[in-house]
C-alpha cells in the first residue's frame, strides 16, 4: 500500500518538491523513471515491476529510485496516470450520445490493448492524478446528452459511465486471458476425433449446433472483436432504455 498518499499526490500533480541539500546532480527525473516503468509494465506486466528490476533497467542502484518515488505502489499510480494522460481523446461534441459513448469505449479499448496492465487496475482505488482527472472529465462530457435525455443526476451519470467502463475492462481482461492461439485450426483438429465420438447432437443439440456455427464463423473458440461489438451494442441499448423511459430508475412508490 502507499505509505504516504500526500507525497504520491504531490508527485502526480508535480508539485514542487522541498529544496534538496547540495549534492551530486541527479541524472534522472520522475518522468524518466515513470517512462521506464511503463515500458517494463507493457513488456512484462505488473508482476514484473520491482524497484530492483527497474533500477537495473535504468542502470542505477535500487536505492537511487527511492529518491524519485516512495515505492512500487506509488510508481504504479504514476505510470497509470501517465497512461491516462497520453490517451487520444476524440472531440465528439455535437454528435449523438451513442456515438460519443462508442468513442469513449474505443478509446478505453485502445488503452487496454496498448497497456494491458491498465485493465487490471482497481477502479475502487483511483489514482486521482491529472491524467485520470482529465480522462474522467472527458468521459463525463461524453455523457452530457445521455444525462439530459434520460434525466440523470450526477450520481447516475457517474453510474452510467462506470457501467460502460466496467464492460471495457471486462472485455479487455477476457481478451488477454484467452490469448490468440498460434494455430487455432490445429488446436481444434487435435481434438476433433474425440469430440466427434463424445458430442452426441441428440443429447446436446444446442451445444453442438450453436458451437459449430460460432466456431465456423470465428475460426476459433472465441472471437474477441465480435464479442466486443455485440457486448458494446448491448451496453448502449441498456443505457438507451433510460432515454426511452426518461428516468434513471423506477418511479417512486405512491403512498396508498
Amino acid at each position: 500500500m502507499t505509505t504516504d498518499p500526500a507525497r504520491t499526490l504531490a508527485l502526480l500533480w508535480r508539485e514542487p518538491a522541498p529544496a534538496r541539500p547540495r549534492g551530486p546532480r541527479r541524472g534522472l527525473d520522475v518522468d524518466a523513471v515513470v517512462a521506464a516503468a511503463t515500458a517494463l509494465l507493457d513488456a512484462a506486466g505488473a508482476e514484473a515491476l520491482t524497484m530492483r528490476r527497474l533500477a537495473a533497467e535504468l542502470g542505477v542502484a535500487p536505492m537511487t529510485l527511492y529518491t524519485y518515488v516512495p515505492g512500487r505502489e506509488d510508481l504504479l499510480d504514476l505510470a497509470l496516470d501517465a497512461a491516462y494522460a497520453a490517451m487520444p481523446r476524440a472531440d465528439t461534441a455535437g454528435r449523438p450520445w451513442r456515438e460519443r459513448l462508442t468513442a469513449v469505449a474505443e478509446e478505453n479499448r485502445a488503452l487496454h490493448r496498448a497497456h494491458p496492465w491498465t485493465a487490471r487496475a482497481d477502479p475502487a482505488r483511483p489514482v486521482l492524478g491529472p491524467g485520470e482527472t482529465a480522462k474522467y472529465e472527458h468521459e463525463l462530457a461524453a455523457c452530457d446528452d445521455l444525462a439530459e435525455l434520460a434525466g440523470l443526476d450526477d450520481v447516475d451519470r457517474d453510474a452510467a459511465l462506470t457501467f460502460l467502463l466496467d464492460f471495457c475492462r471486462a472485455a479487455a481482461r477476457a481478451e488477454q486471458d484467452t490469448g490468440p492461439e498460434d494455430d487455432p485450426q490445429a488446436w481444434w483438429s487435435a481434438r476433433a476425433p474425440v469430440l466427434a465420438r463424445v458430442l452426441d447432437p441428440e443429447r446436446f443439440p444446442r451445444a453442438v449446433r450453436v458451437g459449430a456455427a460460432a466456431g465456423a464463423a470465428a475460426g476459433a473458440a472465441r472471437d474477441p472483436d465480435r464479442a466486443w461489438r455485440f457486448g458494446l451494442a448491448r451496453v448502449l441499448d441498456g443505457l438507451g432504455a433510460l432515454v426511452s423511459s426518461g428516468r434513471a430508475g423506477p418511479a417512486p412508490r405512491r403512498s396508498p
